[in-house]
């Protein structure tokens, strides 16, 4: 189900949206070299309790997953591309890190995700993780009112392809509201002119996501829930939730 937000509720989401990049802050810095994935969690999950926000995250359980989700924060390591469990493993020098994180605040919420590298970065992900903003800045400039999901798809596919990078097989973005995944999907891949036309108040969530290695193909690990790339290449992922308006694309997740 989509939903046409009011003026209102589109700062209210906004208030959300900054929980959400404040945690996404606080965990990248604890990223460092020897730190558990669990204790960006635990950063993460400080900021929300401070703001006193819920996490859409947190024991969320689609039909799909096994267990319900165990944490506040995904964190992606390498070839995982989304949906890491932070655990007791370690970070570790060269590591490319994708964090995604939601907020649930005064009954709405807020979606967001960062790529980044540990410590000394390889040029290859350096250039991979750029690409990734790249499309999202993309994207975000083609959420205007007048145009259609259909042309976010296309923006993001066209700087992902470009670059010579896979784009995962049926995942990408999607609304955002009172609940983290609603109407309409937003694809990373697509066709201009086609899809939902583009109203204010309309929220989405664009979240290129791309796989070093040019394949699309990726499966799911044995915990049920992180997605890896088939090739094992490594992988980016960035986020953010957008207000459509008459004035143009919104991020509710800046800081």
């Amino acid at each position: 189900m989509m939903e046409i937000k009011t003026n209102e509720s589109l700062r209210a989401m906004r208030e959300a949206g900054r929980v959400v990049a404040q945690a996404l802050a606080a965990a990248r810095e604890k990223a460092v070299p020897g730190v558990s994935l669990r204790e960006l969690d635990r950063a993460a999950r400080e900021v929300l309790d401070e703001a006193g926000a819920g996490s859409p995250f947190l024991n969320y359980h689609p039909s799909w997953a096994p267990v319900p989700f165990p944490a506040v924060l995904c964190v992606s390591v390498n070839d995982a591309i989304v949906h890491g469990i932070p655990d007791g493993s370690r970070l570790a020098d060269g590591d490319l890190v994708s964090l995604d994180c939601g907020a649930s605040l005064g009954g709405w919420v807020g979606d967001s995700a960062v790529s980044f590298t540990v410590g000394r970065a390889r040029p290859e992900d350096t250039r991979l993780i750029d690409t990734a903003y790249a499309a999202l800045e993309a994207g975000i400039g083609a959420a205007v009112v007048g145009n259609r999901v259909g042309d976010i798809a296309h923006a993001v596919g066209r700087v992902c392809r470009r670059a010579g990078y896979g784009i995962p097989d049926g995942m990408g973005g999607h609304g955002v509201g009172r609940s983290m995944h609603e109407g309409p999907d937003v694809p990373n891949e697509g066709r201009p002119g086609r899809g939902v036309p583009l109203r204010h108040g309309m929220a989405i969530a664009i979240e290129p996501m791309l796989i070093g290695g040019g394949r699309d193909d990726h499966y799911t690990a044995a915990d049920g829930w992180t997605i890896r790339t088939l090739d094992r290449s490594r992988a980016a992922h960035t986020e953010h939730t957008i207000a459509i308006t008459d004035d143009g694309p919104r991020i509710l997740t800046a800081l």
